[in-house]
């Protein structure tokens, strides 16, 4: 038997035992304990990164700026990334170069301190790492997250939060069993822009709400491209994990953020397209703005039953969130009846100007300020609080998200029973609320 699959077998049986009441430390890592000025080795935060990709090696460079952070070991199952989308070094030893080179530099000396792994458990069997960065094809989200949950890593992963509804409450319960920091990658929340726009809707400036317009995209298909050759270095059969067979193509496996030409995000296996990509961040700051973190809609009403003539999503409140852009300027916009809001990454706009530098009044709604979202889920890993976008927030803009791909797959509308977390009397939809996965990768 390979050493490879000693090592995982030898993990499997690590989590079993844990997952069946083994009891994790609850003592805060040493190397959590960051103060302020020059940050000694011992207080610094011990990372790993799993997923060295566009968005892996992203988030790698932002977390290693941070004087806070030691990154201790990179991880991908493709050697040097030549397949994966996107401009610059990706993959494990790109990755482990990359830091070990940006470690050198600034110490002005050599550096060998990072060890690059293909199998994501010899990260998470480390005991001197405290957190771990996943930025993964969604299929893989939900079991790398428990995975590391019952391993006592606090994880800092990419948006959306799960290929399924069921799939990311299992991530809801291990981060809560297992009292692990999470902070889910919608980084649009650490905006003042939209932090602003929200608390503008929140405190009545722009009147009582009628309409939130969302601008999502579409859903995945089914995957048409047959078998290429396996390049050398890659395990592609670790790649798939979870997901069905299927044969090897680099537009299979590309991260590419144009799923018109081809990408892991517009396949059905592996993501539920840009409804989910984008609806992570639009549907999140709808949901902000509306006050509906931790909550689910009562309806979801398909493009063909919409007064709009754009899928729908209905809360308890009675306001409609539509799944388009709107009328007016802004990626999300908020209608009132005194006025409107709308805000994108690059600018916010509004009905009247003033709004737009409006400083709150002591008592207005203050939400959650964050400036940095790496930097909001490295303080709380120090503080043991919960991030700007915790798991059951991501929960929430997940569940938005993954109705709304039902609904277009199965071009109907529907109820949700938010409390259940079900979909009432429409089996065929009810179905697709979760997926077989391949063992052993099941959660």
């Amino acid at each position: 038997m390979s050493s490879e699959l000693i090592g995982r077998r030898r993990f499997m049986q690590r989590m079993g035992a844990l997952a069946a009441g083994t009891a994790l430390p609850s003592i805060i890592p040493a190397s959590a304990l960051g103060r302020g000025g020059f940050t000694a080795p011992s207080d610094r935060i011990t990372m790993g990164f799993i997923g060295m990709g566009s968005m892996g090696m992203n988030n790698l460079r932002g977390f290693i700026e941070k004087p806070d952070v030691h990154v201790l070991a990179v991880c991908d199952v493709n050697t040097s990334g030549e397949n994966y989308a996107g401009r610059g070094a990706k993959g494990r030893e790109p990755a482990r170069q990359f830091v070990e080179d940006t470690y050198a530099e600034r110490s002005g000396s050599s550096y060998s301190g990072c060890d690059a792994y293909a199998f994501f458990w010899q990260v998470l069997e480390r005991d001197d790492i405290d957190a771990v960065c996943l930025a993964l094809p969604d299929h893989w989200h939900a079991y790398m997250a428990v995975a590391a949950a019952r391993g006592g890593k606090d994880m800092y992963s990419e948006k959306p939060l799960a290929r399924t509804i069921c799939e990311g409450r299992r991530m809801v319960q291990a981060v809560r069993k297992y009292d692990r920091v999470f902070q889910t990658g919608s980084q649009q929340r650490s905006d003042v822009r939209f932090r602003h726009a929200c608390e503008l809707v929140r405190n009545g400036y722009v009147g009582d709400i009628v309409r939130v317009f969302a601008e999502v995209g579409g859903i995945s298909v089914p995957c048409p491209h047959g078998a290429e050759p396996i390049p050398k270095g890659f395990l592609y059969e670790m790649w798939l994990g979870n997901a069905p067979q299927a044969p090897y193509h680099p537009l299979r496996v590309s991260g590419a953020y144009n799923t018109s030409e081809g990408a892991w995000r517009a396949w059905r296996p592996y993501s539920a397209g840009h409804v989910a990509d984008w609806g992570a961040h639009n549907y999140d700051i709808a949901l902000w703005g509306l006050g509906h973190d931790g909550q689910g809609p009562v309806t979801v009403t398909s493009a063909a039953d919409s007064e709009d003539g754009e899928l729908t999503l209905v809360y308890d409140d009675g306001i409609p969130i539509v799944k388009t852009r709107g009328p007016h300027e802004g990626m999300i916009q908020f209608i009132g009846t005194e006025g409107w809001v709308g805000v994108s990454r690059r600018n916010i706009w509004a009905s009247d100007e003033r709004l737009l530098t409006l400083e709150m009044k002591p008592s207005d709604t203050k939400l959650y300020e964050s400036i940095d979202h790496r930097g909001d889920f490295l303080n709380c890993v120090k503080t043991r609080q919960r991030p700007i976008c915790d798991v059951e927030i991501g929960h929430s803009s997940l569940t938005a998200c993954l109705l709304s791909e039902i609904s277009m797959r199965l071009e109907r509308s529907f109820k949700w029973d938010a409390k259940r977390e079900s979909i009432v009397r429409d089996d065929e939809a009810a179905a697709l609320l979760t997926r077989e996965m391949r063992a052993p990768w099941a959660v």
